[in-house]
């Protein structure tokens, strides 16, 4: 194992392993997920999943937004936000979630940051803007099931894994329905874990058919390669909406960690070490090694 520090370059030239099995994070700045990938490209390296280029977009919420509603793939209605004291949401209508930009494992998400009205508003994107030091995203609340979709594979062989569904039902009542930092990491322990998942989720042919071909789609359009997360909440319409892409999914092997990739790969019928060893072949086919 070889951590993603400031050594990681010497550490990786000294020792050019055949593949690398890459889980590493970064550490400053908004491509901080691509650091140890572009090193990798540039000693040669193979690594498992998706490319400098797409984690780096994947990382940016606005911009994954962008890519797809170019490619019409249905997302909640957003704006972005550097000034709390000049905010406009156009046709947005509250309640509005209100998220940093380039944050993952739902840092800088909390129960306050599900708004009602403009003071909320103003209120949030300070928070975020002035503690986090980037932009705010300002997404349209979608009210309807939330869905967690992973998924392994390249190109035109990729496999949906069995579908989760996160239900909001036992939160607390003082929490908003939404998987907050507070939920993750506060309310949900390995003591006592929420009871808030159910894989495979309980839904309809077409709905799952619906849900499987979004994720499929916006697998693509990114260019994630071998395995990824989306997440998915159905709007007014009961249409599913992006919500999140991870094309570097957590992957805590605890099951009562309630990590959503080994989840479903767990009710596919894997093992927590024949879903890495999958992913490990998934990337040595794709570099021709396999």
């Amino acid at each position: 194992m070889i951590e993603g520090n400031e050594e990681v370059y010497i550490k990786l030239k000294e020792n050019r392993p055949n593949i690398v099995f890459n889980v590493t994070e970064g550490i400053n700045g908004g491509s901080r997920e691509a650091q140890i990938p572009a090193i990798l490209d540039l000693l040669n390296i193979p690594y498992t999943g998706s490319d400098p280029l797409t984690l780096t977009t994947c990382l940016d919420k606005a911009r994954t937004k962008e890519v797809l509603s170019y490619h019409k793939i249905p997302n909640s209605k957003f704006t972005t936000s550097d000034n709390y004291k000049s905010l406009d949401i156009g046709e947005m209508n509250f309640p509005l979630i209100v998220k940093p930009v380039c944050e993952g494992s739902s840092k800088g998400i909390y129960s306050s940051s599900f708004v009602s009205n403009k003071e909320e508003l103003i209120n949030e994107v300070r928070r975020i803007t002035e503690n986090y030091n980037q932009t705010a995203l300002i997404e349209e609340f979608l009210p309807g099931r939330e869905f967690t979709v992973a998924l392994m594979g390249n190109g035109d062989d990729v496999k949906v894994l069995p579908i989760i569904e996160l239900s909001y039902g036992d939160f607390p009542d003082d929490l908003a329905h939404i998987y907050s930092y507070e939920a993750k990491w506060i309310i949900d322990t390995i003591d006592n874990p929420m009871q808030a998942f159910t894989c495979p989720a309980k839904i309809s042919k077409s709905l799952e058919q619906i849900i499987n071909r979004t994720a499929l789609q916006t697998f693509k359009v990114l260019n994630c390669k071998d395995w990824g997360r989306i997440d998915l909440r159905l709007d007014t319409d009961g249409i599913p909406n992006v919500i999140e892409i991870n094309p570097l999914p957590g992957i805590l092997p605890d099951p009562r960690e309630n990590s959503s990739f080994p989840k479903a790969a767990f009710a596919s019928g894997l093992t927590y070490n024949e879903m890495i060893n999958e992913v490990l072949y998934l990337s040595a086919k794709r570099h021709g090694l396999a």
